[in-house]
């Protein structure tokens, strides 16, 4: 990288042996992007989707039925966010019933969940759904980004075969589709993620092993680094502390997984997993946002579970399967063990949010500047509903998003009526349409008249 005294561009590295680093938004950069010394440049659109499985408690998700906001106990987690959010009720999928195709609700439930498609009833590889809204967002977000788009999980993809009723487990290992034929894999090793967000050249072996010499990627850009902390002024030069110091952190952190991992007789995990799923989800939030802030991408998606999944939560006390519990049969313990879940999933959510809004980006945050969705592809799990689902919008949107609204629609509006309005948000063009979407949800797309 050479330093000017002119503007730098937005698209800026700096660049070492073996390592490339992307810069986030600067106000150096500022008139490059404007071509107007001293206006502020119109930030980037940012999308995402955060998905929990198994369904959710809905008397504990589903606010009172008014349209002011009030927080429900699933959600009281987020009362620092009310006015950047909007819970929209009603929303169904009913792409993902049966339509004679007999059982398989959680299977429909996770593959119809973006796109609104019925997928194909099938146990081998010619499965077949839709392009799912997170990659239509990425073909047009994702020109000028170095990654179009991130698919990340906690749960390991490796199920193949039938896992539910005659349906392809890769219909429950993913929630990203870049074509009807063409799911896209979910990455839940943090390792991976790093080298993918800031790696440069070489097999993935390769990359791994310049990792494990003990050696930075902070400390191969080095010499770059110092001649941009020269040359950019003051305010600058601290949000790049800032930042560096953020990637440092998390390298730390992925070293340290490591660590435990190798302690082990025998590894059937890939290295730098935590053993922790609350540390696991912090730190896959937490690359993600380091993602968002250097630009590399503005499209994620995130699977903090698998349908069907038996992992318990002994940490807040839950030692009892997530999946089996979903099926409480209105039995109140189970339902309270539920609602304990759910709400811990949505703490882990609210450190995303966290970062977020204290991460500067242009004239606000990152979180002023997307808008991402939360939420579950089944209601009552109990029944395998799919209709009345809990979801929830969250962001500034770049102030198109008018927050602390509760939003509710007749039962069986299409969920995917939402999805196109959250495109349109981002400015993302529907040529095609989007699964069986008949419009836009208006009152969610209205702009805030305060």
């Amino acid at each position: 990288m050479i330093i000017t005294k002119r503007a730098l561009p937005r698209r800026t590295f700096l660049r070492g042996v073996g390592a490339i680093l992307a810069l986030p938004l600067l106000d150096a950069m500022v008139p490059a992007l404007s071509g107007i010394s001293g206006r502020v440049v119109e930030p980037v659109r940012r999308l995402g989707w955060v998905y929990i499985p198994n369904g959710m408690v809905m008397h504990s998700w589903t606010p009172p039925a008014h349209t002011a906001l009030d927080l429900s106990t699933t959600l009281s987690p987020l009362a620092s966010f009310r006015d950047q959010m909007v819970v929209v009720s009603g929303l169904a999928q009913p792409q993902a019933e049966a339509l004679g195709d007999g059982n398989g609700e959680h299977t429909r439930a996770t593959a119809t969940w973006l796109n609104g498609v019925h997928p194909r009833e099938t146990e081998g590889a010619d499965v077949r759904a839709g392009i799912t809204a997170d990659q239509i967002a990425a073909a047009q977000l994702g020109r000028t980004t170095p990654l179009p788009s991130l698919e990340l999980a906690i749960d390991r993809d490796f199920l193949v075969g039938n896992c539910e009723n005659g349906y392809s487990c890769i219909y429950m290992n993913t929630i990203s589709w870049r074509a009807p034929t063409t799911p896209l894999p979910m990455e839940n090793n943090p390792r991976v993620v790093f080298e993918r967000l800031f790696g440069e050249g070489g097999s993935p072996t390769a990359r791994r092993a310049q990792f494990r010499k003990d050696r930075s990627i902070l400390d191969a850009i080095s010499d770059d680094l110092a001649r941009l902390q020269r040359d950019v002024g003051p305010g600058d030069r601290a949000r790049v502390t800032q930042y560096l110091d953020a990637v440092r952190a998390i390298e730390r952190r992925i070293q340290l997984s490591e660590l435990s991992e190798t302690a082990l007789p025998a590894l059937d995990r890939p290295v730098g997993i935590p053993d922790s799923y609350a540390e696991h989800v912090t730190l896959m939030f937490d690359l993600t946002a380091l993602a968002y802030q250097a630009d590399i991408t503005r499209v994620f998606t995130f699977m903090l579970g698998r349908e069907l999944n038996g992992r318990a939560y002994p940490e807040v006390g839950i030692p009892d399967s997530h999946h089996g519990l979903s099926h409480h049969r209105d039995d109140p313990e189970k339902l309270a063990q539920l609602t304990k879940i759910n709400t811990y999933h949505v703490t882990l959510f609210k450190h995303f949010l966290e970062t977020l809004a204290t991460t500067p980006d242009g004239d606000g945050s990152l979180l002023d500047h997307s808008l991402l969705m939360y939420g579950a592809a089944l209601s009552d799990s109990n029944k395998h509903l799919h209709y009345d689902l809990p979801i929830m919008m969250v962001g500034g949107s770049g102030g198109q998003l008018q927050g602390g609204r509760h939003l509710q629609y007749p039962r069986d509006t299409p969920m995917t009526n939402l999805l196109a309005s959250q495109l349109d948000k981002a400015g993302i063009a529907l040529d095609d349409g989007l699964g069986d979407s008949t419009g836009r949800l208006t009152e969610l797309t209205r702009l805030a008249d305060v």
